[in-house]
Parts: C-alpha cells; sequence; structure tokens
C-alpha cells in the first residue's frame, strides 16, 4: 500500500466553541527560573484570569482544573489538560485525584455540609465532569469512572437535589454517546471486512476478454460531483468515529501511521478509527489505480483518468482535501504513471494544476494555503456545504508527530511542558471542530458500497494489468512481467490442485 507518511498546521474546539489563546511555540523554558514551585507562565491556555501558563508539575497543573466555589478553570485549560495528562496519569487515576481533592477542599467528608458553599461549588463540578463526558467520552466506558462521577454528586445531592436529576441527564447523553461510537465501530469493522477482498491476480492475463470480470467506475456513477459528494459522506463518518485522545497515541507510538511500530494494546485499541481513517485513504488510493488499470483499451483508460482528474478537482471545490490527494496518489502510483500512451491520450492540464495545490513542496505549502481558504470560507459560510473541511489527514497526524518528536513533555527540572500541549490542543481543537459538520449532500447507496466493496488490485496486480495494457519497455520491467506471470501460474497449479483433492 502507498505509505501516506508526509512530513507540520498549524479556532479551535470545544463541546461550547471557544476559541481560546494558545502558544505556537514548542521552545523550553530555562530549568534555572523554574525550580521552584510556581509553574511557568507566558504563550499559552490559561487557568483561570491569570497570565498563560507554559510549564507546571503535573500536580500544580491538577490543582488548576479543581473548581471551587469561586473558581472555575477556563475552558480552552480545561480541554488541553484533560486531552494532556493522560500521558502522564490514567483517567480514573486522574479523576480520583480531582475528587479526592474536592472532598478535602469542600470538607464534603464532614456532617452537616456547608449548604451555602456547596451550592456555589455543586454547578462548577457538576459542569465539569459534564465537559469531560461531552469531550472524552470513551474515558467513561470504565465503570470506575461514573462511579467516581456518581459518589462525588451524592456526597453534594444533600443540598440540592437538582444534581442528582442533572447526573442523570448527563449519564443518559452519556451512555447514547457511548452506544453511537459502539455502534460506529462496528460499522468500521464491518466496512473494513468487506473491503479487503482484490481481484485475482491470474484474472488480469484474462482482461482483454469479454465480459467484464466486473463493474466500473462510471458504470456506477459518471458524475463526478456526485462521486465527490459520496467520497465526502465517506470522509465525515471516519471522522466523526475519531476521538479527541486518539491523536495523543502519536505521542506514544515512534510512527503513529507505521503499523510495525510495536504499541501496548490498550493504546492500540485507542486508536482503532484514526487507523480505519488511514486504511480507507490507501483503499482509495488504489481504487483509483486499479479503475484506471483496468480497461482493456487506452480510449477507455484515458477516459477514467479524465474522469478522475474531474473528481479530483470536486473534491477540492468542496474542500475534502484528503480524498483530492488519495486521487491524486493514486494517479501519481507507478502502474499508472507508466502508461505513457494511456496519459498522451487524456486532457491532463487540470490534473497538473490539482498536483500544483498539493505539492510538497515548502512543507506542503500551497496546501496549507489553500486549507487556510478553505477554513475562512468555514467560519464565514451561509451554507452547510461551505463549512466543509476535511484535512489532508496523514499530513496533520505527522504535524503531531513532529511537534512530539521536537519537544519534550517534561522539562529538566521534571515539569510538564504545558505550551507544547497547548499546541497539540490548537491542532486537534481545530480537527474537532471540522468533523462536527453533516454531511449536506444525499446519500447514494449504491455508490457507497461500490466505493467500501469493489475489489481491488493487490501491487502486483496492478503492475500486470499495466503490462498487459502497455508492454515493458525497459529490462527491469520485462524481468518484473516474467516473474509477475510465472507467480501466476504457479498461484493457478496449486489452486487446481488444492480443488482436485
Amino acid at each position: 500500500m502507498p505509505q501516506t507518511v508526509f512530513p507540520a498546521a498549524g479556532t479551535m474546539f470545544t463541546p461550547s466553541g471557544f476559541s481560546p489563546h494558545l502558544a505556537s511555540t514548542c521552545s523550553e523554558a530555562d530549568p534555572e527560573e523554574e525550580e521552584g514551585p510556581q509553574e511557568a507562565r507566558g504563550p499559552g491556555a490559561c487557568a483561570a484570569d491569570g497570565p498563560p501558563i507554559t510549564s507546571a508539575s503535573l500536580d500544580t497543573l491538577i490543582q488548576h482544573l479543581v473548581p471551587t466555589a469561586d473558581y472555575y478553570p477556563e475552558k480552552a485549560y480545561v480541554f488541553t489538560f484533560l486531552l494532556s495528562a493522560r500521558l502522564f496519569i490514567s483517567p480514573p487515576e486522574l479523576l480520583v485525584r480531582l475528587c479526592d481533592t474536592c472532598i478535602k477542599q469542600q470538607q464534603l467528608d464532614q456532617s452537616p455540609l456547608d449548604t451555602a458553599k456547596v451550592r456555589k461549588f455543586g454547578p462548577k463540578i457538576l459542569q465539569l465532569l459534564t465537559e469531560w463526558t461531552e469531550t472524552f467520552p470513551t474515558d467513561f466506558r470504565e465503570e470506575k469512572m461514573v462511579g467516581l462521577f456518581k459518589d462525588i454528586i451524592h456526597r453534594i445531592a444533600p443540598c440540592d437535589e437538582a444534581y442528582w436529576k442533572t447526573l442523570n441527564q448527563v449519564l443518559q447523553t452519556l451512555n447514547q454517546k457511548l452506544a453511537a461510537i459502539a455502534q460506529g465501530e462496528e460499522s468500521i469493522v464491518k466496512v473494513n471486512a468487506s473491503s479487503v477482498s482484490s481481484i485475482s491476480d491470474k484474472l488480469v492475463g484474462f482482461k482483454t476478454k469479454p465480459p467484464p470480470i466486473q463493474k466500473d467506475i462510471l458504470s456506477i456513477c459518471n458524475d463526478p460531483y456526485t462521486l465527490a459528494q459520496q467520497l465526502t459522506h465517506v470522509e465525515l463518518e471516519h471522522l466523526s468515529h475519531i476521538g479527541p485522545e486518539e491523536f495523543v497515541q502519536a505521542f506514544v507510538q515512534k510512527d503513529p501511521l507505521d503499523s510495525t511500530q510495536p504499541c501496548f494494546s490498550e493504546q492500540k485499541k485507542k486508536t482503532t478509527n484514526l487507523e480505519a481513517y488511514v486504511r480507507w485513504f490507501n483503499r482509495l488510493c488504489y481504487l483509483v489505480a486499479t479503475e484506471i488499470c483496468m480497461p482493456a483499451k487506452k480510449k477507455q483508460r484515458a477516459q477514467v483518468i479524465e474522469f478522475f482528474i474531474d473528481v479530483a478537482r470536486e473534491c477540492f471545490n468542496i474542500g475534502n482535501f484528503n480524498s483530492l490527494m488519495a486521487i491524486i496518489s493514486g494517479m501519481n502510483m507507478s502502474p499508472v504513471s507508466r502508461l505513457k500512451k494511456t496519459w498522451g491520450k487524456a486532457k491532463t492540464a487540470k490534473f497538473f494544476i490539482l498536483e500544483h495545490q498539493m505539492d510538497p513542496t515548502g512543507n506542503f505549502y500551497n496546501y496549507r494555503t489553500a486549507l487556510r481558504g478553505a477554513v475562512h470560507r468555514s467560519q464565514t459560510a451561509n451554507s452547510i456545504r461551505e463549512k466543509i473541511v476535511i484535512p489532508f489527514f496523514s499530513l496533520l497526524i505527522k504535524d503531531i508527530y513532529f511537534l512530539n518528536e521536537g519537544c519534550a513533555n517534561r522539562l529538566p527540572n521534571g515539569h510538564v511542558h504545558f505550551a507544547k500541549f497547548v499546541e497539540l490542543a490548537r491542532q486537534v481543537g481545530e480537527f474537532m471542530t471540522w468533523k462536527q459538520i453533516e454531511c449536506p449532500f444525499e446519500t447514494d447507496r449504491s455508490i457507497l458500497h461500490y466505493l467500501h466493496t469493489a475489489p481491488i488490485f493487490s501491487e502486483d496486480g496492478l503492475y500486470l494489468a499495466s503490462y498487459e495494457s502497455e508492454s515493458p519497455e525497459n529490462q527491469v520491467e520485462k524481468d518484473r512481467w516474467k516473474a509477475l506471470r510465472s507467480n501466476i501460474l504457479v498461484k493457478t497449479k496449486e489452486l487446481k490442485e488444492h480443488h482436485g483433492s
């Protein structure tokens, strides 16, 4: 499969849509200036109305999260800390620390309670825990998390029975979210299972003979705009299942897109949706290449090329940069790009313009410029269609990967390098804003089914189809063609022997 690993994007999501002041630097503070217990201040997410935090001890950061009767942390801080804290402490451990601190500070283990004080504190702890369930609902898959939530509310409920009602509403909403997430994960598993099929390479040798061995994309959809809309459906569906916590795994794995790197099973489980999205990108690359290599006649192959160029252009206009890049990547795969006679017959001016937009030169400068334009359009949009922003996902992941590589999680004095996580929250938060957009286009189930289940060639199959279409031009290609055909004959013989037995 093509490796969608590219070198950084760098407004903000929260459940309430706030736009916090965020740091854009990962420069490490002078450790000599941070020997004391106080947190370092500078550009970053504020805990309250003070200057932003750039670094602090984990204990201090946790203390800043704890609400009191007269204090509530800024939403930017809540999102940033809950996102990044899991690198240092598990969500259940963090909630235990949070609840224990609240119990001690508010004297919730004593009787009678200070009713006036608790009534000022109660709404704030409820708000914090509600924000947590809204933004990171999968943290509450663990019964311990829900139990801790119930326990803290049980302690303050005697002062106001309305807290129980609010708790039940929050838990009901949480259960609905978790059910929807589970259903989405199951659908991804089913789609992945139906997407792994590929045309047997041995059939390539017969592709010049009718009838065709499979349907082709033009028989399913011959309108570029319609296909671009359906691709946008697939993209937004995948995005909707990716939680912000999955991005933190880029700080755990050496390379978030390299499945060969070791990763703890629980961490791996938490990146399931992210990895499924990367697999979708790779599938689309191969589907495009398969559709181009399959037709027996040069004129038909050129027609498919022109069709996908138009689809890519419509994806660009919609703001669907991920499908755009997958299509360009598929058309640039060697088995496709070597078809010189086919390309010579196609009108390719628009393709080179799109290729220029996604040129990796200057750290994808042209793409980043186009992305900023799409973001600006989204922010000033008058219609849902204009709000769509689907980034080139692998580049976003690489941005996060290089953020991790370039900045330590902790400073030499042991403080958490919070400015780094403010930048992480900025990038993830922006993505979370984009993924909330509901697709405004009508669903065409026949097209969606084809996109997910149409057989695709393996890399060897693509080369075989390519050589069948346009003969090898040099000795290297001739040797490869010979080896591939020989391999097919061996597979065919083994298959016959297996059926014979």
